[in-house]
Order: structure tokens, then sequence, then C-alpha cells
């Protein structure tokens, strides 16, 4: 278990010290609260008096590395870090002035959930907190949550669950349901930062002592509007091109040309990036987040060689949405054999992840660029690309589906899969006269 961190003292670990209290809202309460809940009101005395707050949330403003934003720090010492009428106050005048001067929104949570003294009417602040939420991701401003120990129940499925990225503490305490309402056989494990990154519900666990650099990395990243398309890297493989279709296909297939990572790193200054598909998996075939090339903020999702699984797709589809609605733009690599199709794919929703990635790239708001830079499969590496500006480098194929299955589709012999990946026209040069792609990118 990490340890657990005051308000105060998680706002100091990411700012500079500096924090602008914003004002709170003033609002007409009962004598022990809505549901005359006896001794109420001497437990929020003592929760004051123990902690130094007056409610179970700080909202304030502050810069964390040089870009400023609205912080929402969580008091777990107050009343389990619970959510009230008056935690909601707070929540919805700090989510509203974060849209009214376009300032992203960074969540510092831990709560145990709705607080019971409140009753329904602390329930329904978690439809509050969500509205809010909402409206603050149509304005296109960014929303970072940090889920400090624990982050459990109502917070965790609104300002935890519900941001752009959502960073935790190693070690903290994560899931809807609290230790004290699990069954009694539940895995422990399973409710924790670690697990809920493997789930594909969190997009990494970071050290406190990196947690203000990575913060600030993320902040600059994701308030970087640019309308300008991405360029298409530089090829890093071989530039000559393919005599024909089967030597397309062995060049894309070597084991020495260059993957996803390498084109990353050369084409990016820094990049960071996000994990899962907010349902339950994660696809180490598909590498997605945001990076800095040439001064501008470019998204990515790249696939990595291997064959996409659904997970996968829906991260992609993730990205490509974050970044249409905070204005960036976005590239994409294909490099798959094609998409996964073993039982436990189909089970995944294979077919609806594969359907969701392409109405992602069909309405994205900024623009899409696309480069090949190996095995371009079928359907599944084509959901990745970008309808009217892909391009391909030398040592790269896209194709229908794979020469070998083509020609067992064909009933032909495998003495004929030569001949048949020059029918199918897989090449670089070829899908450039047909119109498939823009280009074929050089050194």
């Amino acid at each position: 278990m990490t340890e657990r961190l005051t308000a105060r003292e998680a706002i100091a670990l990411v700012t500079d010290g500096e924090f602008s209290e914003l004002a709170s809202p003033v609002g007409n309460f009962k004598p022990d609260g809505p549901l005359s809940w006896q001794g109420y009101d001497d437990s929020r005395a003592r929760a004051a008096t123990r902690t130094g707050e007056e409610e179970s949330v700080a909202c304030g403003r502050a810069t964390i590395g040089s870009t400023p934003a609205v912080l929402i720090a969580f008091e777990f010492g107050f009343l389990g870090g619970s959510l009230g009428e008056r935690t909601g106050d707070r929540l919805e005048a700090a989510y509203t002035y974060a849209r009214e001067h376009r300032l992203p929104l960074v969540s510092l949570v831990a709560t145990g959930g709705s607080r019971m003294q409140e009753g329904m009417l602390a329930l329904t602040q978690l439809q509050r907190v969500a509205r809010q939420s909402a409206l603050t991701r149509e304005a296109g401003t960014a929303q970072i949550a940090v889920l400090r120990d624990p982050t459990t129940g109502g917070g965790w499925a609104t300002l935890g669950a519900g941001a752009d990225v959502t960073l935790a503490l190693p070690g903290a305490q994560v899931g809807f349901a609290g230790s004290r309402v699990r069954p009694p056989d539940a895995d422990p494990a399973a409710y924790t930062a670690e697990a809920q990154v493997s789930a594909g519900a969190v997009d990494a666990v970071v050290r406190p002592q990196e947690l203000r650099q990575t913060l600030a990395r993320w902040l600059q990243l994701l308030t970087s509007p640019s309308a300008k398309a991405a360029a298409p890297p530089a090829a890093l493989g071989a530039l000559g091109l393919p005599a024909t279709g089967q030597d397309a296909v062995d060049r894309a297939r070597s084991p020495q040309r260059p993957r996803a990572a390498a084109y990353l790193d050369a084409y990016f200054t820094h990049r960071t990036s996000i994990s899962g598909d907010r349902c339950g998996g994660t696809d180490a075939g598909m590498l997605c987040g945001f990076g800095s090339h040439d001064g501008r903020t470019i998204a990515y999702a790249a696939q990595c060689g291997t064959a996409t699984r659904p997970a996968g797709y829906r991260t992609a589809a993730r990205l490509i949405r974050l970044a249409g609605r905070l204005g960036i733009p976005v590239l994409t690599l294909v490099d798959t054999p094609g998409a996964a199709n073993d039982a436990e794919a189909e089970r995944q929703g294979a077919g609806s992840a594969i359907a969701d990635l392409f109405a992602a790239v069909a309405t994205a708001r900024t623009p899409v660029t696309t480069l090949v830079i190996g095995e371009g499969g079928s359907g599944g590496a084509l959901a990745l690309a970008a309808p009217d500006n892909t391009w391909a480098t030398p040592d790269s194929y896209f194709s229908v589906i794979a020469p070998e299955l083509a020609a067992a589709i064909l009933k032909r012999s495998a003495g004929e899969v030569r001949a048949t990946a020059d029918q199918l026209r897989i090449r670089p040069q070829d899908l450039l006269d047909l119109g498939i792609v823009r280009g074929i990118v050089s050194e």
C-alpha cells in the first residue's frame, strides 16, 4: 500500500507550492445535514479540526511545470474523502472555472465514495460530477486524474475512470468496491493500481518523485492544439523498391526491418503513452500516446508487427477521439499481418472493435496521417489507415489478404503463391499506381 498523502501534501507534490484556492460556494444546510443524521455536524467539526480542511476537497488554480491548471485534491482524512452536497458544489465550481478559463483540470483523487450521512443526496452528486466532466470534455478541455490511496466507489467511477488520462501512485487501492463491501473471498490484488493498468483501466503507475514531471509533460502535450496534419516519418529501412510482390512480403516480414518503436523514437523529441481500452484489455502490439515533433504535439497509434488484438483497436479509437477533442493531429503506423483471429479475440469482440476504429478514423475531427512501415494485412491494417493521407515505406506492402491465404482461398497450390503475390499488386509502387497511397517516403 502506498503512503497516504493529505490533500496539501498531494498539492505540494505536484506544484511549486503556489496554490490559489477557489472561492467555496455558499449554500444553506440544515443542522446535521439533509437527513438530520444525529451527530453529523459534530463529525464534520472533528474532521475539520483534525485535517484543517472545511470539506473533503480543496479546489484551486496552480501551475504544474509551465502550464496553469485547475487542481482538485481530495482529503481522505475528512470523512474518508467522501462526496456530499458541499463536495459537489466545490467540484462543479472547479469544472466550471476550468471551462471558462480554458484550463486543463487535474484531480488528485483519494476517496471512499459517497457520504453515508447524506444518503441518496450524496449519491446523486455522482450524476452532477459526471455531467460536469462531460461538459468539460465537450469543451475540449483536458482532464487528468491521479489515483491516490484509496480511490474507490463513485470517485473512481467519475473523476478517476472518467478522465482523459488516468495515472496512479504505486500500490494505491483502486476499484469500484471498497475494502469493506467486497465479497469475503475477493482477491485484494485485483483492487490495486497495478491491476487496473493490466486491465486497461489506468494508463500508468507513476512514482511520487516522478509525478510532477510526468504531469507537467502531459499537460504541455495535451494543451498544444494544431490544425496542421502530421508529416509522415522518413523511411528507416531499405530504400530500394522490391522487384516482385513476394520480395515486398519478404522485406516487410524481415526481423531486421525497423519496427514502430524505432520510428516513434526517431520522429518524436519525447513522447508519453496511454494504455488500455477502458473495457478490460490491453494490447502490447499497439502503441498509443502523444509526442512532440518539431515543437508540435502529435498523437500516435502504431502497430508493432503482431496480430492486433481487440483491445488494441479500441485503444487506438480512444486515442483518435481524444486527440480530436483536444485539437491534436494524429499519426498512425500500420504494421500487422492482420487482426488476431483466435477464438479469444472473437469472444473479446474483434469485429466490433475493428468497426469502431474504422468509424473513429472516418469521423476524426483532426487530420490523420498514416505510414505503412511493414505488413499491411487486410482489414486489420486498413482500419488504422487514413483514407486520403496514407504513405508507404519502400520495405512495406498492403494487401487484401496475405498471398498465402489468397492462394488457399483460390484453391491454388503452394507453388503459385509467388505469382499470386504479383497479381495482388501489393508492392509500394503498385499501391502508388492504384492511388491507395499518396507517396513512398524516402530516407
